[in-house]
């Protein structure tokens, strides 16, 4: 088995989208950026423009990268030890997940992100935080389950 790119396609994804997006925001946003907020949605702390783009980026891209590592590892590990013909689990697909899996707090970064400018640049929120983790958390449990169902199928067979 060998790297793959498909193995972290989902977090070089959201990578690129928090690029983008933070590249349309930047002259949008206002010299001092706030970055936390009160339950009530008021800010309560600022950081500069600059500041506020280095630490929304640099999560993405950390998490780019423990991906690209734990998807490569893992693909140099199983060079060693080498698996039986007769498997119906593909390993394939297990790497691709692990890799890919890494692109949900991607997602909700790129969220807070988006939020934050939005509220920065045009004074209003997208929706509140909690909804959004409840959308994509009921979303993902739902993809577990049936990936896991799956996963319970093959290896049945």
């Amino acid at each position: 088995m060998s790297f793959r790119w498909s193995y972290v396609i989902a977090p070089l994804a959201v990578f690129l989208l928090s690029i983008i997006l933070a590249a349309y925001f930047y002259h949008l946003l206002p010299p001092e950026v706030a970055v936390h907020f009160e339950v009530d949605g008021t800010p309560d702390r600022w950081l500069s423009r600059e500041m506020a783009m280095v630490w929304v980026l640099l999560p993405q891209l950390f998490f780019v990268l423990m991906a690209g590592a734990i998807t490569w590892g893992v693909t140099k590990l199983g060079t060693l030890f080498r698996q039986a013909e007769s498997t119906r689990i593909k390993p394939e697909g297990i790497v691709s997940f692990m890799g890919n899996i890494l692109a949900l707090p991607q997602l909700i970064l790129c969220f807070a992100m988006v939020d934050t400018f939005r509220y920065n640049s045009y004074q209003t929120h997208l929706v509140p935080m909690w909804a959004f983790l409840l959308a994509i958390l009921g979303l993902v449990t739902i993809g577990l389950a049936i990936f896991c169902v799956s996963i319970f199928l093959k290896a049945r067979d």
